[in-house]
């Protein structure tokens, strides 16, 4: 037995053991091929594979101007031309990757711990897209500031929190038709490989076109216009051949079963990128590279929040603030939620009799609470991440690899130089080969069925193609709801003589919302609710006469017993 096999047992002899359930800690429900070493291992892959949140969100959000202002009547809309404001944004984007690191360690740690889930957590991209561009725009030129933003984003984790105690954020995710839930890991597969094909997180082969939206790059970044379109020496560019190179490398390693396969082809890819004279280097001889490479350099450093901690401004009398928390609300919880299911799914934790997966009710908690610390924080919605895949192909199955991924974004805090500084190229590789794990669920969709087949198809290819799990889910559950209640309509109507050739090969969801899933999935609050309501003052009275009436019954029953026990006694 080697030292880790010794670790590993251990670890799983011990209360933390119990406490996660890891294999041969003697938990009622263990959790197979959990091992503490393992745990460790994916853990580090599922930060390195979203390490890149920590400068691409702190970008993203500065790009909204934060709580920096000027004199716009003077330095025009967007103050670029403002000395002051550009020093303003510097320290503005600090104290992001400060309030990056640090609540996406807090959500981490807190899902570990209490979910027992390998889900990470940290501020969405997407959401902080919308967040700095939409609702806040470019330097503050939007309809609501900042500061009232990030109100809205307090007060969605606030209604979260409510919706989850009660029980009806759950409810409402286990009612998604099984064929959609399985559709959304699909997409979310599709959706990763497409954005580690790409150059902001990924390799770079894939680039924007003007005429067909997307084509084959893969150029040197040089040779890119500002919409991102190559402009010439397609397929020549370094650092795209060293992503394939990681690529096929990974993949190699998997086939081999390489424990750490993911992670060190990651590694290795990174390493090769940091030397600055090389044709793949990611510190290139630019204003932009010479930047990233001082901060590098910096390898250990520490910048407390100054301008951006509970700048919360509670101004709730404007449309467009209602407007930016609705679309807050729906575009994360169906993110949010498609992206908890999926992972679940994909690490074996999913109940098909109930469509829910252990952990869901304390997850949702953990979501919404790290939610509201992170407005508190200066950031835009936290969420869970896709990311996870990569820690749960690498055999994460409990609450220690989101503890190791949470104890990695505190040690960022003061390493974030060398954390930032993890190029696209080398993570990319990764969403890839976890996006085409994720694919092997398109085999469980009930194809044979239309009613089944096309709405999960929309949601497949729309979360990819939108760019968005929330709106794939949209689509595909606005879809599956018109066409099946037309479908039973019409059954109806016809009193059963009119139904598709192959109705008896649908998943019979209806079977399941009203033969026991629905009543099992119903918050035990609104059972007990119902029951008091339905409970007037005489039907009280009326159980109290029948309790009397069974009491006189149980005493008459007692000595009928006991008498004949005596009968019995008297004739021995």
């Amino acid at each position: 037995m080697s030292w880790v096999d010794k670790l590993n047992a251990y670890v799983a002899r011990s209360a933390v053991g119990r406490w996660f359930r890891l294999e041969g800690s003697g938990a009622p429900v263990e959790r197979t091929g959990s091992k503490f070493s393992i745990e460790l291992r994916a853990g580090l892959t599922i930060f390195i594979a979203m390490s890149y949140i920590i400068s691409t969100n702190a970008l993203i959000l500065t790009d909204s101007g934060g709580t920096c202002d000027c004199d716009r009547e003077e330095f025009g809309a967007t103050c670029e031309n403002d000395p002051a404001y550009t020093t303003c944004l510097q320290r503005m984007k600090l104290d992001m990757i400060t309030a990056t690191c640090a609540i996406s360690c807090m959500a981490c740690i807190l899902m570990g711990v209490l979910a027992n889930l390998p889900i990470a957590l940290a501020p969405g991209m997407g959401l902080n897209a919308y967040f700095a561009y939409t609702v806040v725009g470019f330097h503050g030129t939007g309809k609501i500031s900042y500061e009232n933003a990030l109100a809205a984003v307090c007060i969605e984790g606030i209604i979260f929190f409510v919706l989850s105690v009660l029980g009806i954020r759950q409810w409402f995710a286990r009612l998604i038709p099984a064929s959609l839930k399985t559709a959304t890991g699909t997409g979310i597969g599709i959706y990763l490989a497409f954005i580690g094909l790409q150059s902001s997180a990924g390799i770079g082969l894939i680039t924007a076109n003007s005429s067909t939206l997307v084509e084959l790059g893969g150029c040197p970044p040089e040779f890119r216009d500002e919409n991102n379109v190559c402009t010439a020496h397609h397929m020549e560019g370094g650092p795209m051949w060293l992503g394939v190179l990681g690529l096929m490398l990974v993949g190699t390693m998997l086939l081999y079963r390489l424990k750490g396969a993911i992670l060190i082809g990651i590694l290795f890819i990174a390493i090769i990128s940091w030397p600055r004279p090389t044709p793949v280097t990611y510190f290139p001889y630019t204003q932009a590279g010479d930047e990233a490479f001082a901060f590098f350099k910096k390898v250990v450093t520490f910048h407390p929040i100054k301008d951006t901690l509970a700048r919360f401004h509670w101004d709730l009398t404007t449309g467009d603030f209602w407007i930016a928390l609705i679309t807050f609300l729906y575009v994360d919880i169906l993110d949010c939620t498609g992206t908890m299911f999926s992972m679940a799914k994909f690490g074996g934790y999913m109940d098909e009799r109930t469509q829910d997966f252990e952990g869901s009710s304390m997850a949702f908690l953990v979501d919404s609470v790290s939610i509201t610390i992170g407005s508190v924080f200066g950031s835009s919605p936290v969420t869970a991440f896709i990311e996870s895949g990569a820690g749960i192909a690498e055999g994460g199955r409990t609450g220690i690899t989101t503890i190791v991924t949470g104890i990695m974004f505190f040690i960022a805090l003061f390493f974030a130089p060398i954390f930032a500084s993890f190029p696209p190229w080398a993570t990319g590789p990764a969403l890839i080969v976890v996006g085409s794990m994720m694919m092997q669920g398109v085999t469980q969709i009930n194809w044979h069925y239309v009613g089944d087949a096309l709405p999960a198809f929309i949601t497949i290819i729309l979360i990819p193609f939108g760019y968005s799990i929330g709106y794939g889910l949209i689509a595909g559950i606005g879809s599956f709801v018109f066409i099946n209640t037309l479908v039973f309509i019409i059954l109806k109507l016809s009193r059963g003589r009119i139904a598709p050739p192959n109705f008896d090969e649908r998943d019979d969801w209806i079977g399941f919302v009203t033969q026991g899933g629905l009543k099992q999935n119903i918050p035990s609050w609104m059972f007990w609710l119902a029951r008091r309501n339905r409970k007037p003052a005489k039907a009280l009275d009326s159980d109290a006469d029948n309790v009397s009436i069974n009491d006189d019954a149980d005493v008459e029953l007692k000595q009928v017993t006991v008498d004949s026990r005596s009968e019995h006694v008297s004739h021995t």
